[in-house]
């Protein structure tokens, strides 16, 4: 993702109008971002299915290994750990 400077450019991936914008785009509440380039921008939606995708495994992984449900506070097996 793209530095913090205010000189650098952003990119983001518009939800509203399936598209890149600069900066003074959309309001950030409607968009994904913001990006380093034009590029990674217009990959947002891959990007986030890929981790979605990639989260779930860990989910199931860990649910396979008997730790519990992965969103559970309490920890595994619900013991508080």
């Amino acid at each position: 993702m793209s530095g913090s400077g205010a000189d650098e450019p952003e990119f983001w991936w518009c939800l509203t109008h399936s598209r890149v914008e600069g900066h003074d785009g959309w309001p950030n509440k409607d968009r994904m971002g913001p990006y380093a380039t034009a590029a990674e921008a217009e990959r947002a939606l891959q990007t986030a299915a890929e981790r979605t995708e990639a989260w779930d495994r860990d989910d199931e992984d860990w649910a396979d290994k008997g730790a519990g449900d992965p969103t559970d506070p309490k920890g595994p097996q619900g013991s508080g750990a």
